[in-house]
Parts: structure tokens; C-alpha cells; sequence
């Protein structure tokens, strides 16, 4: 890529590239459990409903470490807060290979769910230090790439691993990559006014482009910041979002194998399309808000614009129910992951254009707080009833969820938005 005026090519795009390894690398040691689910059910002897639990462990700690991690982001630095969780949660992941039951496999899922909270909030606060309001649908969408390749990577590596070494093996190698990348983080990354190697206009055209933003009374405290309606807008159709994220990633193997009846190695084959189609709903997030800004559209209206079209894509897994094949099912499955990553990357992107940039880590946590009750809520709802009465009403439902949450962003979001909107 050609450097434009200064502003197309630069340090802060390798910052972004080392934030989405780590995405990649945080979100592929979540997956490893998906994908080992069906050997570790046999052989822990988990139902479905304990397996529900051992997810559920992970997404209370998550849950509320998103709030905490956000705040000690803020406090500590991205540099060493991120660096501190992302050791934590390499650790995490290994001594899952220590299991003997459920219970203990659920302790140690809420182990990793804590530490993992920080990658999303950290990413967030990344972009908000390296780049302005016109670059940063793109910057954002890198890294939520992450989340999609991390997912990508599971089935073929988890599979290798646990066929050739064994299931404990899929843990330690993925874990053990994460803890490699936290040392690559620690050296690799600062703000653009500390780091040694940004150049003087480099860091000159982020703060002009940051300049402006801040003269705006954003919400710069925790309290302005739950008091205002701009981070309403963006908790609550993040609560309605994140089923659908958290069903792909902990439940799509499973949902193979109780309604197509696959095995393992069909699982590998089949079970990464629809990361690969996020990655593309990620893209769509960076340069669809660009494309509408350039013919007139405001910062916001691009972001909600954006949101409402995947909200509107979704109503393609709510027929995954009438699938007649899995080879279909998994295309539906595709239409979802690149629609729920399309209208997350605008919300998660809304914390930068809202908030004060010292506040993003905890407003971007918080929010990611409520997003995570949402799928607790969605899987503890799977675990009692997939096995009565199946997969299909729950598809339905997160179609549902993502319409009411579009239209909860159109009625919050608010051009200008201060403190008492």
C-alpha cells in the first residue's frame, strides 16, 4: 500500500496488526473448547445441559471482568494492562489440561473468561490512542478480524492436536502461542507520544485528528458516562447482539453433531465457514462508514447505517432450522457471522466517536458487560432447552434480538452527544 498524503500508511497500522494477533490468538483460545466438546463430553461423560455450565463459568467471569478490565486499562496503560491479561489468560488455557470433570474444566473456563475480558476493551482504547475519527471503522475492523481468524484457526489446529497428542495437548499449544504474543505485545507496543519509533508526522496527523474530538464535551467519567444516552445506545443493542456471536462460536460443533450426526474430522472440514464469512462482515464494518461518509452521511448516521444492514442479514440464520443438508446450514451459519460482525464492528467503534479517549476502556467494558449478560442469558436458555425442543426456535430468536437492538440504536443515538442527552 502507497503512503497518501501522510495518512494512508504507517507505524499505527502495525499497532493495529499487533493488536488483531492478539485478538486472533485470544479468540482462538477461547474456540479450542467448542471444538474439543464433542471428545470432551465423552470423554468427561458432560450432557449437554453440564457442558451449558462449563460455557456459562466462562461468560460470568467474562461478564464482569469486562467492567474491571476496562477500568484497569484506563488506570494502568493499554501497554502493560493488556500485557498482564494476555499472560493471565495464556496460563489459563493450559490448565485446562488438568480436567477430570466438568466442574473442574468449568473452574478453569472461569479463569481463562477473566482474563480474556480485556481483548476487546484493550483493541477498543488501541484505536482510540493511534488513530481519528476517519480511520477508525477501519482500524477496528482489523482486530475484530481477530475474532473470526482465532475462530478459523480451532477446528483444523484443535483437531490435529487432539487426534495426534491428544485433547490436553489442544489447551497447552494454544495457550502457549498466546503467551509468546504477550511478550511481542510488551516490546512492541506505546502511545504515539512515547513510542520510539513514530515519526514526528506521523504523530502530528494523529493528534490534529484527535484535536477536534476532544473539544466536544464527551463524557470523560465513569459517572457522565452511564448517565449519558450515547452509551445506552450502544450497551443495550449489545446485549441483544452477542447471543448470536456466542452460539457460533461455543455451539455450531455441537449442533452438528446432535442434528447432522458428523464426526470430528467432518466438524474441521466444515466448522470454520463462518469466521471466514465474519472476517468479511468485519471488512464490511471498516469501509462501508467510509463509503457513506463520503456521500454526505454524518459520523454517526455511517455507524448506524452500517449496524441496521447486518441486523437486517441476520434474518438468514433464523432459517437454518429449514436447512435440508449441513452443507446449507453452515452456508446460513456463513450469512450470520458476516452479518453479527458487520453490526458489532459499528458498535464497538461507537465507543471512540462518543466518549472521552481516557474513558473508552471502561465505556467500551462496560458496554461489553451487557453484551455478555446477553449471551449468559442465551446459553443458559440453550443448556434447558436444545435438547427438548432443538436448535431451530433459538435461531429464530437471535434474528428477533439484533432487529429490537437496531431499533434501539436509532432511537438513543443522537448527533450530538453530550453527557445529557
Amino acid at each position: 500500500m502507497k503512503q497518501k498524503s501522510g495518512r494512508r500508511l504507517g507505524l499505527r497500522w502495525w499497532i493495529i496488526s499487533l493488536v488483531t494477533v492478539g485478538t486472533v490468538l485470544n479468540y482462538l483460545a477461547r474456540s479450542t473448547l467448542s471444538v474439543a466438546a464433542p471428545t470432551l463430553m465423552e470423554e468427561l461423560g458432560m450432557s449437554t445441559e453440564n457442558y451449558s455450565f462449563v460455557v456459562l463459568s466462562f461468560q460470568m467471569t467474562y461478564t464482569v471482568m469486562q467492567t474491571v478490565a476496562g477500568t484497569i486499562l484506563d488506570i494502568l496503560g493499554t501497554r502493560l494492562g493488556f500485557f498482564l491479561f494476555a499472560v493471565g489468560w495464556a496460563i489459563a488455557n493450559m490448565a485446562h489440561g488438568l480436567a477430570t470433570s466438568w466442574q473442574g474444566l468449568a473452574f478453569f473456563r472461569g479463569l481463562l473468561g477473566a482474563t480474556e475480558a480485556a481483548a476487546i476493551p484493550a483493541g477498543a482504547k488501541s484505536v482510540s490512542e493511534w488513530f481519528p475519527a476517519s480511520e477508525r471503522p477501519l482500524a477496528t475492523s482489523a482486530f475484530q478480524m481477530g475474532t473470526s481468524v482465532g475462530a478459523i484457526i480451532a477446528p483444523p489446529l484443535v483437531v490435529f492436536c487432539i487426534l495426534t497428542w491428544g485433547w490436553q495437548s489442544a489447551f497447552l499449544v494454544t495457550g502457549g502461542l498466546s503467551l509468546f504474543w504477550a511478550a511481542l505485545w510488551w516490546f512492541g507496543y506505546d502511545t504515539p507520544q512515547r513510542h520510539s519509533r513514530i515519526t514526528a508526522k506521523e504523530r502530528a496527523f494523529i493528534e490534529e485528528g484527535q484535536a477536534a474530538e476532544q473539544s466536544t464535551g464527551r463524557p470523560a467519567t465513569r459517572k457522565e458516562v452511564i448517565q449519558s444516552r450515547g452509551f445506552w445506545a450502544i450497551a443495550i443493542p449489545r446485549f441483544f447482539a452477542e447471543p448470536a456471536w456466542q452460539t457460533f462460536n461455543f455451539f455450531i460443533p455441537l449442533y452438528l453433531v446432535a442434528v447432522w450426526q458428523l464426526d470430528l474430522k467432518s466438524i474441521a472440514m466444515w466448522a470454520w465457514m463462518p469466521f471466514l464469512a465474519a472476517d468479511l462482515g468485519s471488512l464490511a464494518a471498516g469501509l462501508m462508514p467510509a463509503w457513506l461518509m463520503r456521500r454526505g452521511a454524518s459520523t454517526l448516521a455511517s455507524r448506524k447505517i452500517t449496524m441496521t444492514i447486518g441486523a437486517l442479514c441476520m434474518i438468514g440464520p433464523a432459517c437454518i432450522g429449514l436447512a435440508g443438508s449441513p452443507g446449507l446450514a453452515i452456508a446460513l451459519f456463513c450469512v450470520g457471522g458476516f452479518a453479527h460482525q458487520m453490526l458489532n464492528g459499528a458498535l464497538i467503534t461507537l465507543c471512540s466517536d462518543v466518549f472521552d479517549s481516557k474513558m473508552v476502556g471502561t465505556a467500551s467494558g462496560m458496554a461489553g458487560t451487557a453484551a455478555w449478560i446477553g449471551g449468559m442469558l442465551f446459553t443458559l436458555l440453550i443448556g434447558q432447552s436444545a435438547d427438548s425442543y432443538g436448535y431451530s426456535p433459538l435461531f429464530v430468536a437471535l434474528a428477533a434480538l439484533d432487529l429490537v437492538g437496531m431499533a434501539v440504536l436509532w432511537g438513543l443515538l443522537r448527533e450530538k452527544m453530550g453527557v445529557k442527552n
